[in-house]
């Protein structure tokens, strides 16, 4: 049985960040290794919700160093519509100034058109970073199964090792996947 390859239109725009950050120098200890020297890509997937600003805070505080570039990426129905891409802006350039204030990092953003488990598995294996940083609503099995997860669709289909922040029950509470 052959598998069939789905090519969609693949639509997406960078975002313009704050020119306030500046660029990181890269660290310049002859001890480091090459991988620290140059620092690592992190894909974080992000939306409007409290679960992801949870992953993305758990990304910058337990995961990122200061040579890594994190990529922030953020599926939408359509990435022409300028209400949709300026409030996605929005967003991405709040979370790009945040990452700079906690973990001095550099940060990419990029919104994309799509269904939001197959962009993020597209743009992880076209950056094939050293994660993918991504929150969940914390749902039951059964009620993930019936509607479907874009969590376990990445945890399942990306070639990049998938880091799922699942929201404890009470504050502060995390587990990982």
């Amino acid at each position: 049985m052959d598998t069939l390859e789905e090519e969609e239109e693949y639509n997406w725009r960078e975002v313009r960040l704050p020119s306030l950050i500046p660029v990181v120098p890269e660290p310049e200890l002859e001890r480091e290794t090459a991988e620290r020297r140059r620092g690592r890509d992190i894909l974080i997937a992000v939306d409007h919700g409290p679960n992801s600003k949870h992953a993305f805070d758990w990304a910058l505080i337990h995961f990122c160093r200061l040579a890594d570039t994190i990529h922030l990426v953020h599926a939408v129905s359509n990435v022409k519509n300028e209400l949709v891409y300026e409030f996605s802006q929005g967003l991405m350039e709040k979370l790009a100034v945040e990452a700079f204030e906690v973990a001095m990092v550099r940060t990419v953003a990029r919104i994309v058109q799509g269904d939001a488990g197959k962009v993020i598995c597209k743009e992880a294996e076209k950056l094939k970073p050293a994660a993918v940083v991504m929150g969940t609503r914390g749902r039951s099995l059964i009620q993930s199964v019936l509607q479907g997860s874009v969590s376990e669709h990445v945890f399942h289909n990306c070639k990049s090792a998938p880091v799922v922040i699942v929201p404890g029950k009470e504050a502060g509470e995390t587990s990982v996947i």
